[in-house]
């Protein structure tokens, strides 16, 4: 069984009311980039073990959370308990077309302490998995005296011959400055064997808006495996110095983008485990994509999601 362990912060998302319901009616959920990557890669690839490294609370909304992961089947063995914090709360609001805007308090989350809770034995446990993914938002998370041990941990993993996997997803209120961001990217573009950005990530930390710009950028990294989100349209894919451009068909019905690019990265990550190629990875990925940003939320209801990737992806 493939085993993947993806580091990151689940929070609570509180999202708007349908149409017509009183405007201060909230839907209460869990979410989070990372998180929801780990659950779009379980419900396509069921036989791969998907593990979550994270801290919660003590809490009623922690111990919910943690019974949502399980009810996803994801492991928790690494779902850290902290005694005095608690999970980060965001709620979100879209637009007409679907784009979405943040609000964040997440300042004091049990996520930020994670890096407290793990020793040498953890790290032995994470170096027996297959691939280590984290985040822009993960790193940015992470307490900044706690990011000297994260980039420790990230080394050990990679010298254990386990993949390391980085999407920037840029957030710029997460950090001090660009400065600070640069140079957290440049540690994690460094270390990384598979790379998922996309052009916004670029565009907005560099100025870069093209995937030239991006590619040449990157270059000197020399990661194996890069996968360039370029808008609705097109992915390319950079696999050691060979370019090649995937064109995939627009969704018309865009509801929700929240979790546009977490999907895409759960989908691509499992089929390159289970020994899929570029193209049938891209394909399957972009087409998760698709269905999840014709829904409200971040996680797509269960059943719905099921039907669609029997249907379509398997």
């Amino acid at each position: 069984m493939k085993n993947i362990f993806l580091f990151g912060e689940c929070m609570i998302e509180l999202m708007s009311a349908e149409k017509g319901e009183l405007a201060n009616t909230m839907k209460q959920s869990f979410a989070g980039d990372v998180f929801n990557t780990a659950v779009y890669l379980k419900r396509i690839f069921t036989d791969v073990k998907v593990n979550l490294v994270t801290a919660v609370g003590k809490d009623q909304f922690s111990l919910d959370m943690i019974q949502y992961f399980e009810n996803e089947n994801i492991a928790t063995e690494f779902v850290f308990k902290s005694e005095d914090k608690i999970p980060g709360l965001y709620s979100i609001q879209l637009d007409d077309e679907g784009e979405r805007s943040f609000t964040y308090w997440r300042n004091d989350s049990a996520a930020r302490k994670t890096m407290q809770h793990i020793d040498e034995d953890t790290v032995a446990e994470l170096a027996k998995g297959d691939m280590f993914f984290f985040s822009g938002i993960s790193l940015a998370v992470v307490e900044a005296d706690a990011r000297a041990k994260f980039w420790d941990l990230v080394t050990k993993l990679k010298s254990a011959g386990v993949q390391i996997v980085f999407d920037p997803n840029y957030r710029p209120r997460l950090w001090k400055n660009e400065a600070q961001a640069k140079e957290q990217f440049d540690k994690a573009f460094s270390q990384s064997d598979m790379l998922l950005p996309g052009i916004d990530d670029f565009n907005s930390l560099y100025g870069m808006d093209n995937f030239d710009q991006v590619n040449q950028f990157l270059a000197p990294y020399q990661i194996d495996e890069i996968i360039v989100k370029n808008g609705p349209e097109t992915v390319i894919s950079v696999v050691q110095g060979v370019t090649e451009q995937h064109h995939i068909t627009p969704v018309q019905n865009v509801v929700d983008t929240t979790s546009a690019g977490d999907s895409f990265n759960g989908a691509y990550l499992g089929a390159r485990l289970n020994g899929k190629s570029i193209i049938k990875a891209i394909d399957m990925a972009s087409k998760a994509a698709g269905f999840v940003i014709q829904h409200k939320g971040a996680i797509v209801e269960k059943q719905s999601f099921t039907e669609f990737t029997q249907t379509h992806l398997i």
